[in-house]
């Protein structure tokens, strides 16, 4: 059996939320991340706030953790490369079986949550939903005009009549020809 680090930011303990059904507890408060928390282009990173608006309620088979967690995050644009700031809301829905519960013995581990010692940790159901609602290209600005295929500079900060002569390969060859000349 998994236990929890009691100490871990995002492992919340529910001994005074009790077994009656019905029973709630709020929990609304600022940790750091313990991991980064995204995709490739975009992510939580570690130690950044993460606001938690958490209610905890006491269900038949186990305890049903609902509300929002929100962070900043930090990007790549997928067009043009450059790093930019973003923020991230997302609303979380987790159970977290009692153990010995029919819950816990008809579901698989990465089914649902367990409750370990009187504590729910909330990481991994945090994991799924960022990783769900980042987007996988993001964007900078959403009309980022991306870089230049030729060489690479970013356009959006490039000359306005910023260009390169492309020859035709189709010609490439008479034109080598007129640089010959003399």
């Amino acid at each position: 059996m998994a236990t929890h680090q009691s100490d871990a930011p995002l492992v919340l303990t529910i001994a005074r939320l009790g077994r009656r059904p019905g029973t709630m507890m709020a929990v609304r408060r600022t940790v750091d991340a313990p991991v980064r928390i995204g995709l490739d282009l975009e992510a939580i990173e570690p130690g950044a706030p993460l606001t938690l608006d958490l209610q905890l309620q006491s269900v038949s088979e186990g305890v049903l953790v609902t509300g929002t967690a929100a962070a900043p995050t930090s990007a790549q644009c997928a067009r043009c490369l450059t790093e930019f700031a973003d923020h991230i809301e997302v609303r979380l829905t987790a159970l977290y079986a009692y153990p010995q519960s029919t819950t816990e013995a008809t579901t698989e581990d990465d089914e649902i949550g367990r409750i370990v010692d009187d504590t729910v940790d909330l990481e991994q159901a945090l994991i799924d939903e960022v990783g769900l609602a980042l987007p996988l290209s993001p964007l900078c600005r959403p009309d980022c005009p991306g870089l230049c295929a030729q060489c690479g500079v970013a356009l959006a900060t490039a000359d306005p009549d910023h260009h390169h002569e492309v020859i035709d390969p189709r010609w490439a060859k008479l034109a080598g020809l007129l640089e010959d000349r003399p």
